[in-house]
């Protein structure tokens, strides 16, 4: 009998998956290191208009927990899926925590005033970041009961 994990071959779209997820993830960071160290610079230097800088300079600090989790489990949780480390499973479902809670914030919690209308585009943006956190988290998931990650 052999350990199927010592053999198992690294299957091409761990690669790719993995790149991908760590360039995406990678702008998640970098957007967070930006936004904490020079806010509103920085959003005006992206375009952001006044109503959109005072709608995100209106969150709460308490928020900052789960950014946190979501940007930076799914940096560490594509760096570990490139690693073909199982614990890309732990940090890839923490960032799906934070970007769960991000969302419901949004869309529960939040007493601020609406979004202004130039951000309506961004209204989708919580969703689809949820689904590629669960889809990454599925995935790394799979690969660990696959025998893929060690």
């Amino acid at each position: 009998m052999t350990d199927t994990s010592m053999t198992m071959r690294t299957p091409w779209h761990l690669w790719a998956v993995g790149v991908i997820s760590l360039l995406w993830n990678a702008f998640g960071g970098y957007d967070f290191i930006m936004s904490v160290t020079q806010g509103e610079t920085y959003w005006r230097a992206s375009g952001m208009t006044d109503a959109m800088i005072a709608y995100y300079g209106a969150m709460p600090t308490w928020m900052y927990g789960p950014w946190v989790l979501g940007v930076w489990g799914a940096v560490a949780g594509s760096v570990l899926l490139l690693m073909r480390s199982r614990y890309a499973v732990h940090a890839f479902a923490l960032s799906l925590l934070g970007a769960v809670v991000s969302l419901l914030y949004g869309a529960v919690i939040d007493k601020a005033p609406p979004p202004p209308p130039e951000m309506a585009m961004m209204a989708y943006m919580p969703y689809v970041i949820v689904l590629i956190a669960a889809f990454l988290a599925w995935y790394a998931w799979t690969m660990s009961k696959k025998g893929v990650l060690r």
